[in-house]
């Protein structure tokens, strides 16, 4: 990181890009409890009181297949209810809106490539996946992602704790940090933005967003001389989630990796199950780049892998390990060590589980929160 100020921004789970992705990673993870080996690509949209959810879809047994379809409808209400919604004027109404499933199979031709006939596990799509670790904060994460995420999650726990009762499930927020020779020293601005109930006065709200939100996550010896909050800086944020803005799957992938502060593969992550290496080779890539920084080879480590369609082998596999000069060296070990093929990945971290819905916000990496398992250091 270079010297200056540098931002990062996350969302709460009710941003309707955000339920978008829970959708998705609800339908995937339904699937695998039925046949941890189903292929998914789960595509969700909202839009006021509609949801569509679509993609295809691959188990060995059609009446698995079957049994998701049929209660998909309930699994997207439940996402909505759980998120907090309740009415159609300031979000969307989970019993009374409108849910359109389209589920098709996975094609053949994708999946002649994936599910081989030599038994091996094939890529199941071109692409390069990026991984990133850094030693600003304990989590391994750049420190404006780490601070932005925690200000929406404790939106979402000052809100579903009755506390601020008036607090709605729509958020964002965005936390600017100094940098002096690549470090992060201070906290520069902050930013959230919080739906809220009709009710609630733009002075009430600033003031107790700021001792029950903001106070506790952003410490006082952080904050720069010219500390900065700009909360709700339009005002009236009653209406949010679909009602508001149109929510799609893989719109926020830059909140759910690192904030900016490292370069993204093209794919995202949410309803792909982890044939698709876009998700299990980018958690892969963060694993290694994990081990570096713990094991004190590296204060940061980006990595980068990329592979073809069909294909087990990576096409091509960089470190760039923060001018230590070792790249090579630290890449040759980590070659030697893990097995970077789809199945390897696979087995390594333990994919095929229903473990990906809770992911879906605040971040796939860094998660204090999750026993996810490649954030596991070895």
């Amino acid at each position: 990181m270079c010297n200056g100020l540098f931002s990062s921004e996350s969302v709460s789970e009710g941003h309707p890009d955000k339920l978008a992705d829970r959708i998705s990673d609800r339908i995937l993870d339904a699937f695998l409890e039925k046949d941890p080996n189903a292929r998914v690509a789960c595509e969700t949209m909202l839009a006021d009181q509609c949801v569509i959810v679509a993609g295809e879809f691959k188990t060995r047994r059609l009446e698995d297949f079957e049994a998701v379809k049929a209660e998909a409808d309930a699994l997207v209400r439940q996402v909505l209810r759980d998120t907090g919604y309740k009415s159609a004027e300031t979000g969307i109404d989970p019993d009374a809106c409108e849910i359109q499933i389209r589920f098709n199979g996975q094609s053949a031709d994708i999946n002649q490539g994936v599910d081989r006939s030599d038994g091996v596990l094939g890529a199941g799509d071109q692409g390069l996946m990026f991984g990133y670790a850094c030693d600003e904060t304990p989590e391994l994460m750049p420190a404006p992602i780490a601070f932005a995420h925690r200000l929406v999650r404790q939106q979402a726990l000052v809100r579903k704790s009755g506390l601020l009762p008036w607090l709605e499930p729509d958020a964002k927020s965005q936390v600017t940090f100094r940098y002096e020779g690549g470090r992060p020293v201070e906290i520069d601005a902050v930013v959230l933005s919080t739906q809220h109930a009709v009710e609630i006065d733009i002075d009430t709200l600033q003031a107790l967003v700021r001792e029950h939100i903001i106070n506790p996550v952003i410490p006082s010896s952080l904050r720069s001389p010219g500390y900065r909050e700009l909360i709700n800086p339009t005002g009236r944020f009653v209406t949010g989630g679909p009602k508001g803005d149109t929510g799609l799957t893989g719109r926020k992938i830059i909140v759910d990796t690192y904030g900016g502060a490292a370069p993204h593969g093209g794919g995202a992550f949410s309803g792909k199950d982890p044939s698709k290496v876009d998700r299990s080779a980018t958690y892969m890539a963060r694993f290694l780049a994990k081990q570096v920084v713990a094991r004190g080879w590296a204060s940061r480590c980006l990595i980068q892998l990329a592979y073809a369609i069909g294909v087990a082998e990576p096409v091509s596999f960089l470190v760039d390990a923060a001018s230590t000069g070792r790249n090579n060296e630290i890449a040759t070990t980590l070659r030697q060590e893990y097995d970077l093929t789809p199945a390897g990945i696979i087995r390594q971290l333990d994919l095929l589980r229903p473990i990906y819905f809770e992911t879906a916000a605040y971040g796939h990496f860094g998660r204090d929160d999750l026993a996810l398992p490649w954030e596991t250091v070895i």
